[in-house]
């Protein structure tokens, strides 16, 4: 299977949580990078999403440096709108 990424920088003005992370994450820009598969067999070039995923660093003090999570694209878009509007 044919696959592409792109990547974009969102920003949060208050801290945030995502399921998939569990833990409230402090504001800030993340990276977000999401994975396409192309679709065999389709007259045009057509992509479905395979994966979202979310640069986290790390937290002060602890040995990693970053991690990477696969969390939930319409959740995401969720918490950017919250962010936004000043919502919790």
């Amino acid at each position: 299977m044919t696959t592409r990424t792109t990547t974009r920088t969102v920003t949060f003005n208050r801290p945030f949580v995502l399921t998939s992370i569990g833990e409230e994450q402090p504001a800030g820009k993340y990276t977000v990078e999401t994975d396409e598969g192309l679709l065999e067999g389709t007259s045009v070039p057509a992509y479905r999403r395979i994966a979202t995923l979310i640069r986290l660093p790390g937290r002060p003090g602890s040995a990693v440096l970053e991690s990477v999570v696969n969390i939930d694209s319409a959740e995401l878009s969720a918490a950017l709108e919250r962010d936004a509007s000043g919502g919790g």
